[in-house]
Parts: structure tokens; sequence; C-alpha cells
């Protein structure tokens, strides 16, 4: 029987990490567990400015680098890839974390509340995959493939929309598009995972915990009663990524103190 060691299954070194929307919230701790991890990180915001500082803030953990860049079109991805491209030609890990949400009451949830949160969490997502996917087969290797992991929601999972409805039907399909592209690259050395987040405090779920009754609300619906931290999405991420998750693919990982498990409870309401 080989040796086992945390090094060996958790350990990140010499793999090269691009993570989307890393500015921030999930993405930001998302960027800070691949470095701590020991992989060299580049992080890709909306607005390069904070991306570059949030980079420059998060060497303190190893070789980060920020730039600006967008998913919202096909034109937006080109321009993307083409940067990450003169940054490296190494691509061992995709993070597909980058997202926008939409809140409304049902009678006023009109299209262009569809066409801004499709366009870059499930649109966005699959073509910025299908044009940095010839990197990752690159470096996919039997027993260590390449890693993609798409930022699902557990809003996705369960019925729970607080009339986020676009947010939530494109988080269900992207937890669908996780398991087929998994199957479709399984074979060819790239596995394919979610993350299912339960509430988290960041800036994009700040509209739905700004009230004390809502924080109340969000946190009853949590079996655990407490917010997601620093170290649940880190240590869910570094698994998938690492050698201890080479044998994981098309997992739909719920990191949401037991919502998605919850028969009796699951709704944000006192």
């Amino acid at each position: 029987m080989s040796m086992l060691s945390l090094e060996q299954l958790f350990s990140l070194k010499g793999k090269t990490a691009l993570v989307t929307g890393g500015s921030a919230g999930l993405g930001r701790m998302c960027a800070q567990a691949l470095l701590v991890a020991g992989a060299r990180v580049l992080v890709v915001s909306r607005k390069a400015d904070n991306c570059i500082a949030v980079a420059r803030d998060l060497s303190e953990f190893g070789p980060c680098e920020g730039f600006g860049g967008t998913v919202g079109s096909t034109e937006d991805i080109e321009a993307l890839a083409a940067e990450l491209r003169q940054r490296t030609d190494r691509l061992d890990i995709l993070v597909n974390n980058a997202g926008a949400t939409w809140g409304a009451p049902f009678e006023q949830f009109d299209r262009a509340a569809w066409d801004k949160v499709l366009s870059v969490n499930l649109v966005g997502l699959f073509d910025l995959t299908r044009v940095l996917m010839p990197m990752l087969l690159d470096s996919g290797r039997a027993g260590d493939p390449a890693r993609i992991v798409n930022m699902g929601s557990t809003v996705g999972t369960i019925p729970l929309g607080q009339n986020a409805y676009s947010y939530a039907a494109s988080k269900a399909a992207v937890h669908h598009l996780t398991r087929i592209l998994s199957n479709e690259f399984a074979a060819r050395n790239v596995n394919i995972n979610a993350i299912a987040p339960g509430p988290f405090e960041t800036r994009m779920s700040a509209f739905a915990l700004s009230r004390e009754d809502a924080r109340r609300a969000a946190l009853n619906a949590v079996p655990m009663h407490r917010f997601g931290q620093l170290t649940d999405i880190a240590g869910a991420l570094i698994y998938l990524c690492g050698l201890g998750g080479a044998y994981t693919t098309g997992a739909i990982l719920p990191v949401d103190g037991g919502m998605a498990s919850d028969a009796i409870g699951s709704m944000w309401e006192e």
C-alpha cells in the first residue's frame, strides 16, 4: 500500500488556476484557498482595478495576479481568454464563479431580469468553459485530471427563490450542465463538479440579508444556524481540485449547513 499524506492528497503545487469573479465574495475565498494549497492563481473580474488590488492583497498567500474581464458576451470571453493566454500557457483549474443576480416581485419580473442573469450565470459559464477547454485538456492526466468547479447554489437544488427567479433557475441549470459535461469529459481527463453553497455573507447576498428580519429568517433556514465561512468553501474546493478528489466528477457538493437535506425547513421565512 502506498503511503498517504495530507500533502499528497490536497497540495496544488505546480498547478495554475483561473477564478472568475475573483475580486470579492466567494470568488475571493476560492482564490485564497487555491493559493494556500500551493497553486498559482489568476483572478479576473469586471472591474480591473479592484481585481488587481485584490490580487496584490492575496499575494501574501502565494503567486497571484489579477486582470479585468467579463463573461457577459462572446466578445468579452474571447478577450478574457486572449489575456489569459498571454499570462500563462498552462491551465489546470477553472473556477467558474462569476455571477449576477436580480430580485423583484413576480409581477415586476420582466425579460431583462432573465437576460442579464442567464447571460452570465449559464451562457457565460458554458462559453468560457468551451473556449478554455483546450488548455484544460492539455494539462489533464490519467489519475490527475484537470478540474472545473462551477459555482452553483442551494437555491438551484431546493425550490427557494425569494423573488430571485432567474438566479435560482440559472443555478439549477448550472448543476444539470455540470453533470452533462462531466460525462462528456471524464474519459478525457477533465473532472467537472459544482459546489452548491448555502447563505454566505457576501456582496451578492447583501440585498437578501440587509434587514435584520431577513438575516434571522436566513439563519432559521440553515439547520446549523450559521452562515458559511471561508474555511467551509476552501475545504470543499481544495478537495475537488486536489489528488484526493481525482475520482470525483459530476458531483454537486452541498456546502450549506444541511439545507439541501432538510425535509422540514428550507424556507426563508419566520
